[in-house]
């Protein structure tokens, strides 16, 4: 099949106009994902509290300062832990455990935020893991404080920089903090 002049023409600038159709098509079409992590990341992220946490069983108050140097997921809620706080705890246990060999990187605490003594037969299945009692009115920070729908990540600045929602799938949970522990080069 031969082509005329025109019919040429016309393929050579389908050629050359192909290129800058797809690119408007996918600049006003296609909207990718802003970010590849699943966690709200805190902007500005906030310095973790320094106040003294009583702990339940007795001993020394606990400090977030104790734990620099480490990552650290936090999650507060009721000393009374009904269902909803125990899965926030299990997802917690989870993602810590499938984390494999970089879980010794990462601390897990849980802060009662309501004063209440807890059942330790509730604490029983999560050993490692840190519970204190947080001072009236006193949270992981300011924004953080009386949050019982989220686990916030601290890094090991002490900066409160990342949070999940905790009725969200912990595979992005794992995820985040996989890509995090393999970037990093403290904790």
């Amino acid at each position: 099949m031969k082509l005329g002049p025109r019919a040429k023409l016309v393929l050579i600038a389908a050629i050359f106009s192909l290129p800058i159709l797809a690119s408007y098509l996918a600049y006003f079409y296609l909207h990718p994902r802003p970010t590849a992590n699943h966690g709200e990341l805190l902007l500005p992220p906030a310095q973790a509290s320094d106040a003294s946490f009583a702990q339940p069983g007795g001993g020394p108050p606990f400090s977030f300062g104790e734990l620099r140097g480490r990552w650290v997921l936090v999650t507060s809620d009721a000393g009374a832990c009904g269902q909803g706080c125990l899965d926030k705890l299990v997802v917690m246990r989870q993602v810590w455990l499938a984390l494999g060999r970089n879980a010794v990187r990462v601390e897990r605490v849980f802060v009662i935020d309501d004063g209440a003594k807890p059942d330790a037969r509730d604490l029983e299945p999560f050993p490692g893991m840190r519970v204190v009692t947080a001072p009236p009115g006193v949270g992981l920070t300011a924004q953080a404080a009386g949050d019982r729908s989220h686990v916030y990540l601290v890094d090991p600045n002490g900066n409160v920089m990342m949070r999940w929602d905790a009725a969200q799938d912990p595979k992005g949970m794992l995820r985040d903090l996989e890509r995090l522990l393999r970037a990093s080069q403290i904790g």
